[in-house]
């Protein structure tokens, strides 16, 4: 199927798409404020510098789009393959959930809990629930942590 857009327009969309401040981590990081939980953006120390790290929990939070880091079928948002330009966008894709396993990876090696929020499972009909087990989940590292 040919792409509906010109190349030009293709390139002016792909531009505006950011990699920092998305919605939704913006909409975390706002719930994780709210809820009294402080931490630091971006930490460029750490692999793959994590969009939210709890020092104090040891935690990471990495929130990821479903296209990009490509969620799967069952995700049912924006997580569709391309149609066009395959044999730059197969590659790319690839290489980003290779890059996603090695820094989750190194970040576990590290003795940090890693967190990963879907873009899916941040729309209104998940939110809350989604929000509520991040918070929980970042609880439980802590009493595990206390309690060793």
């Amino acid at each position: 199927m040919a792409d509906k857009i010109t190349p030009a327009e293709r390139s002016q969309n792909m531009r505006q798409i950011r990699s920092k401040d998305t919605k939704p981590e913006m909409l975390v990081r706002r719930y994780l404020h709210a809820q009294g939980f402080r931490y630091r953006l971006h930490d460029k120390r750490l692999p793959g510098k994590p969009d939210i790290v709890l020092p104090r929990f040891k935690t990471a939070v990495v929130i990821q789009g479903c296209f990009w880091h490509k969620h799967g079928n069952g995700c049912g948002i924006r997580a569709k393959a391309p149609k066009s330009n395959l044999a730059y966008w197969e590659p790319k894709l690839e290489r980003n959930v290779q890059r996603d396993r090695f820094t989750h990876a190194a970040l576990r090696e590290a003795g940090w809990q890693v967190l990963v929020i879907w873009e899916c499972s941040l729309e209104r009909s998940e939110r809350g629930a989604t929000l509520h087990r991040l918070s929980i989940d970042i609880l439980d590292n802590e009493a595990g942590r206390v309690a060793a």
